[in-house]
């Protein structure tokens, strides 16, 4: 059975493979640093590029975790991502809640990886902020 690679930072795993240039463009977004009260911050993310993984599913992505895998999240870019203009990444849940799902833009993985690794936040602050498209992109002043 094929299992994802043992990465040190959470990993965004291209399972579509239609689109080269929308994954570079889509790469390059994501590692663009987000500033926030005057701070750049950056993602930790390993990038799986392996045409082993065309067409997975989420379902089948957690499926071929290892028992040692250590992060609360993959990204997926998948046929969505690339064919979508805002390119919403899907971020799937490792942890509980296993398989839940919402879909990100670009510039908002930055936060989510940050949050999320230090457990900051849990992964349904940002679920549960989505819009009614089910894309998160930013919390809402209020």
């Amino acid at each position: 059975m094929t299992t994802l690679p043992k990465t040190a930072n959470t990993p965004v795993v291209r399972t579509d493979f239609s689109n080269t240039e929308k994954w570079l463009a889509i790469r390059a977004a994501i590692c663009k640093p987000q500033n926030a009260e005057g701070y750049d911050f950056h993602a930790q993310l390993d990038f799986v590029d392996d045409s082993q993984f065309r067409n997975a599913t989420a379902e089948e992505l957690l499926t071929m975790l290892t028992a040692d895998y250590e992060h609360v999240v993959l990204f997926v870019v998948d046929a969505m991502a690339t064919a979508h203009p805002e390119s919403p990444i899907l971020v799937v849940s490792c942890c509980e809640p296993r398989g839940r799902t919402f879909r990100t833009t670009p510039s908002q993985v930055q936060g989510i990886e940050n949050n999320l690794s230090i457990a900051n936040m849990d992964f349904d602050e940002f679920a549960d902020s989505v819009d009614g498209d089910r894309v998160f992109r930013g919390f809402r002043e209020l």
